[in-house]
């Protein structure tokens, strides 16, 4: 875990409201906060980032989360991006996840929910090896899955609806349900985001 001082969160939000109270919630929680209104605004200064973590809104006017994604790639900017959703915008936040993301956050969060996301990005971005050993305990949790399951579970990283699973697997909503509720169960998963990860690192995207 990095220490305080790199306990930095690069803030980026077209709403005033969203970057004030976020950013209220993370400077009373110990972080500091560098806050951006719009996409290019953060690519301007993408040479001279501080370390830390990018919390990303996915819908922005004009450029939005997942170009910003993209050009930060571009630029060789490698620093966690944790995506901060609408509701309904889970196939975006999965295609931000596939293009490297490390979590997504539905809003609004609770502050526990903001925090254990950042966490993730500390820790990933100051320990080694880490991707190989979530590799291979992803693919050990897989393996408990029944055939069934693993189908949903394809469908929910493709980004799918309960709705279009069902009718992609010829079974009811309500039976992707159940589906989606035991495996996440032995996934030992509490969110639909930690699901994505184990299912992306286990296919090592």
């Amino acid at each position: 875990m990095p220490d305080s001082e790199q306990r930095l969160v690069h803030l980026v939000d077209d709403d005033f409201a969203i970057r004030r109270s976020v950013g209220f919630m993370l400077k009373t929680s110990g972080h500091r906060v560098e806050a951006y209104e719009s996409g290019p605004e953060l690519l301007k200064s993408s040479s001279r980032l501080d370390k830390g973590c990018i919390l990303l809104d996915i819908r922005m006017p004009g450029m939005d989360g997942l170009e910003v994604q993209r050009a930060l790639q571009e630029k060789g900017v490698s620093l966690p991006v944790i995506i901060m959703t609408g509701h309904g915008d889970v196939t975006l936040a999965v295609k931000a996840m596939k293009a490297g993301a490390v979590d997504f956050i539905e809003k609004p969060f609770e502050k526990d929910v903001l925090l254990s996301a950042l966490d993730q990005g500390y820790r990933r971005l100051s320990r080694k090896g880490v991707t190989d050993d979530r590799m291979r305990d992803a693919a050990v949790r897989l393996r408990a899955l029944t055939s069934r399951e693993r189908d949903v579970l394809d469908g929910l990283a493709q980004g799918l609806p309960n709705k279009s699973i069902a009718y992609d697997l010829g079974i009811s909503p309500r039976t992707v349900e159940i589906h989606r509720a035991n495996l996440m169960l032995k996934l030992r998963a509490k969110s639909l985001s930690e699901v994505l990860q184990i299912a992306f690192y286990a296919k090592g995207e």
